[in-house]
């Protein structure tokens, strides 16, 4: 019943097409069923989330069992789910197969499940018939068929609704209801039953009144009933009866028309039964001609206008209520013209152009101009700055079209109105650009380098197709690159070309681009994707090396291939090599493409000894070609020779210079990668020695971090990639004493013509102090300028100073065998002549520092930071 769900829903269950007596239920069993056989039970589930979908759920009774006769009645609740359950597959053996089929119709789509359930989702009737479910197994197959009847109460599907007739007039109401059985409509007028009489006719669903009087009006109810269920429908009919009034809709006072035009005069008053209408001109009785029409609504209609026109109309409307008239004034206007048209136009995207509209109208009226692009309106607000108006005269409407596109290619429409006319005129605008998109891109002839690609030809934009390009991106990259074609130069009448010099077994996705004289255009959609054919490799790997490893060891190392040059399935390394000066070449096969190394052991392998070697590649459809040959060495061996006369100096408190005789080259079985020094404190084993290494054939290090005063055993090893050699024999070094730690004090500084002579205590070191051989002073005149390094050997040093000297700052410390100590900062001021400690001045040594003595014998640029 036109596919409306219906609320609530009947199921039955037949055998043989009869329904069963109304005494089976549930829980009934027929005799003829075997005692053993547990009973079979019927659900019914009502979830507490009502869902908008009824499902059925069926299952498959066994061969031997009889479907039962069952009627449900499911109440006014959505979302119910019906299960018929059958226990056959829990006793049976073998567990039979089931098949279920519907056997007058097809199946239907929202079937779901499987074996003995079989699930209806959605249920509506027409998936009302006879269902045969098919049980099998290895003793025996036998069918049984039963029948789903669904049934539902009745619901609305057209119903009446408030209606106000005039008196005398014909009415037809119509109730529409589904449900199954269909249901019966019956008729209520005031709550009384309503049959057919005199100018009523009750047929079914429909009521129908002929010449309808006052007494007609009242409340009307329509009834739709079957056996589940009844349903109301209600509305009111309201009878009138009214004299032509013009109170809510007078004819217009000032009706305006263009000359030669048109106008459309209309007369509604209210009345009931619908009023008769005459015309008048003055005095005139207008009647149909060919400038006067008269419709059937009463509606004035005058054509091809004149200036005699003009005068007083009145509408004369009249039925057996009463009569009533109403007057307006019609005012001949000039009519509106084009004077001056958009003209036709061909121009390039990107280009500006104006399309001209001028127009002329009569000069008591208002003139407005609209532009349409394909009778579709243009709107200026949302044209993205390509449209305006170019012009903001009334009479001239040009407009501006910049930045053109090919969208904007079409028929303009350049329209002139006022309240009473119009005036239009158009003019066809063609935006030449480059070609759109190819279609139909399809790959064919698929090889190992190559691919036949072919096209559908796309629009050319008004400006022929010189040529195609074509692009191809693999699954190694996002990015789109021009590919070598056959032929080389695709000319713009062609629509297939072979596309060569592809990555054998490589996924490919193609695309096709047009060009013209304007440009590339748009690409095409891409093509599905591809894999290329299977073919050898063609390129040798890459990054051949290899050294180093355990004693009697050959490491031989490469580049992995990428997937661009694997080119098939089963893709491999093989790697010949021979000591070099021999003859015969081994070969060894490394499978996958991940592999970077092959380890070659053999006992017979001396330290470091030359092989040469070599390496292809491989797949499945045979060999690459072979690599230069490249020399690659055994296993090292560590160093047997030990450096010899080491010897450590104090430089500082905590720094040492260690320098050593070199370990002769011919002496290794290896490559030298440098030294290494070991220093441990007196009193420590050498397991404990801290390490300092160097890099390459330097026979020097410096080591800093060292505790002051301190007695250090040093030894130097030289090493390569196997490990470390013998010690040298060990030597003695003791740090210096650390220096003062007191800071200079009593600053003071007297100015003297161009100079400032400062002055402080002298600092005496103490017992465990390191003597005090001279001063450091920093002289920095500002925070922005080059600090400059004075030495001075007494507490005393004279500075030359600029005229406008004002102020400096001033960084002084003790320095000694054990390094320099603790600075003492002062800010010194023209003004002043005593001291001022800065606690924190800021100042840091910086590039670039100078260094004067106090002599002024010696200046020396420092070009890295110095650190006091």
């Amino acid at each position: 019943l036109e596919n409306v769900p219906p609320r609530k829903f009947i199921i039955s269950w037949a055998q043989h097409k009869v329904q069963p007596p109304a005494h089976l239920g549930f829980q009934q069993i027929p005799k003829n069923i075997p005692k053993n056989i547990p009973k079979g039970r019927l659900r019914s589930h009502l979830p507490a989330a009502a869902s908008p979908n009824l499902h059925f759920q069926v299952f498959c009774f066994q061969v031997f069992l009889t479907i039962l006769g069952l009627t449900i009645i499911f109440p006014d609740t959505e979302g119910t789910e019906l299960s018929l359950d059958s226990p056959a597959r829990l006793f049976r053996s073998p567990v039979p197969r089931i098949k279920w089929r519907k056997l007058d119709g097809p199946q239907s789509s929202k079937w779901i499940g499987s074996e003995p359930l079989l699930q209806i989702q959605q249920a509506g009737f027409e998936d009302e018939g006879t269902y045969e479910c098919e049980a099998e197994n290895a003793k025996g197959r036998d069918t049984h068929q039963g029948r789903i009847i669904i049934h539902a109460q009745p619901d609305w599907l057209d119903v009446i609704s408030d209606t106000e007739a005039d008196i005398g007039s014909d009415l037809r109401w119509s109730c529409v209801a589904s449900g199954k059985p269909r249901p019966t409509v019956r008729w209520l007028r005031d709550g009384q039953p309503l049959t057919s009489q005199n100018r009523i006719e009750v047929s079914g669903g429909e009521l129908r009144f002929s010449k309808l009087v006052l007494e007609d009006s009242g409340m009307y109810q329509c009834v739709a009933e079957n056996k589940h269920g009844t349903v109301y429908a209600s509305a009111e009919l309201t009878v009138q009866a009214l004299a032509p009034d013009f109170r809510l809709n007078p004819v217009k006072r000032l009706i305006p028309a263009a000359r030669s035009g048109k106008v459309i005069i209309p007369c509604q008053p209210r009345a009931a039964p619908k009023a008769t209408v005459l015309w008048t001109k003055g005095t005139e009785l207008l009647v149909n001609s060919s400038r006067v029409t008269i419709t059937a609504d009463g509606t004035l209609i005058l054509q091809n206008i004149s200036k005699s026109d003009e005068g007083k109309y009145t509408c004369f409307a009249e039925n057996f209520m009463g009569k009533a008239n109403s007057t307006g004034i019609l005012s001949v206007r000039d009519a509106t013209k084009i004077t001056l048209a958009p003209s036709s136009a061909d121009i390039n995207v990107g280009e500006n152009l104006t399309l001209q509209c001028h127009a002329s109208h009569d000069p008591t009226m208002d003139l407005t101009f609209t532009w349409s692009l394909d009778d579709f309106p243009i709107d200026f607000d949302k044209s993205e700055g390509h449209y305006r108006r170019a012009s903001a005269k009334e009479a001239i409407g040009d407009l501006s079209i910049s930045n053109a596109q090919l969208r904007h290619s079409g028929r303009y429409t350049c329209t002139a109105q006022t309240v009473v006319d119009s005036a239009s005129e158009s003019a066809t605008l063609t935006v030449r650009g480059p070609p759109g998109p190819p279609g139909g891109v399809v790959v064919r002839d698929i090889g190992d380098t190559s691919v036949q690609l072919s096209w559908s030809r796309g629009f050319d934009n008004h400006s022929p197709i010189a040529r195609y390009l074509i692009e191809a991106r693999t699954l190694l990259s996002n990015q789109w690159k021009q590919m070598r074609t056959n032929p080389v130069n695709i000319e713009g009448n062609a629509e297939t070309a072979q596309v060569v010099n592809l990555i054998p077994w490589m996924d490919y996705e193609f695309r096709v681009l047009a060009s013209n004289i304007l440009g590339i255009g748009e690409p095409s959609l891409p093509s599905s994707k591809i894999r290329t054919k299977e073919a050898a490799p063609t390129v040798a790997p890459s990054g051949l090396g290899g050294g180093g490893g355990a004693p009697n060891e050959l490491i031989i190392t490469w580049t992995p291939t990428l997937r661009d040059y694997q080119h098939g399935e089963g893709f491999g390394y093989i790697v010949s090599f021979r000591r070099k000066g021999s003859q015969a070449w081994l070969r060894a096969r490394v499978p996958h493409a991940e592999s970077l190394h092959f380890v070659y052991r053999n006992e017979s392998i001396a330290p470091y000894t030359p092989f040469e070697v070599k390496i292809r590649a491989y797949n499945r459809k045979g060999e690459g070609p072979e690599s230069l040959t490249a020399i690659v060495y055994s296993a090292e061996e560590e160093p047997k020779a030990a450096p010899y006369r080491v010897i450590a100096k104090s430089v500082l408190s905590s720094e040492m210079d260690v320098s050593w005789e070199p370990v002769e080259q011919g002496e290794m079985t290896g490559v030298l990668l440098g030294y290494e020094i070991r220093y441990w404190k007196d009193g420590d084993k050498e397991e404990a020695a801290d390490r300092v290494r160097t890099a390459g054939l330097v026979t020097s290090a410096h080591v800093t971090g060292l505790n002051p005063n301190t007695d250090y055993h040093v030894s130097v090893r030289a090493y390569n990639r196997a490990g470390t050699g013998p010690p040298s024999p060990a030597t003695n070094v003791t740090t210096t004493r650390p220096p003062p730690k007191r800071p200079p004090g009593n600053i003071s500084w007297t100015f003297s013509g161009s100079t400032v002579s400062i002055k402080w205590d002298p600092v005496v070191a103490k017992a465990d102090e390191s003597a005090v051989t001279g001063y450091k002073m920093l002289y920095r005149q500002d925070s922005h300028s080059a600090p400059t390094l004075y030495l001075a050997s007494k507490s005393q040093i004279d500075i030359p100073i600029p005229e406008d000297f004002t102020h400096a700052f001033v960084q002084i410390r003790v320095t000694g065998p054990g390094g320099d100590g603790t600075p003492a900062e002062v800010h010194i001021l023209r003004n002043s002549g005593t001291s001022m400690m800065v606690e924190d001045s800021g100042m840091r040594p910086a590039p670039h520092v100078v260094v004067v003595t106090t002599n002024s014998l010696l200046m020396v640029a420092l070009i890295s930071s110095l650190e006091l």
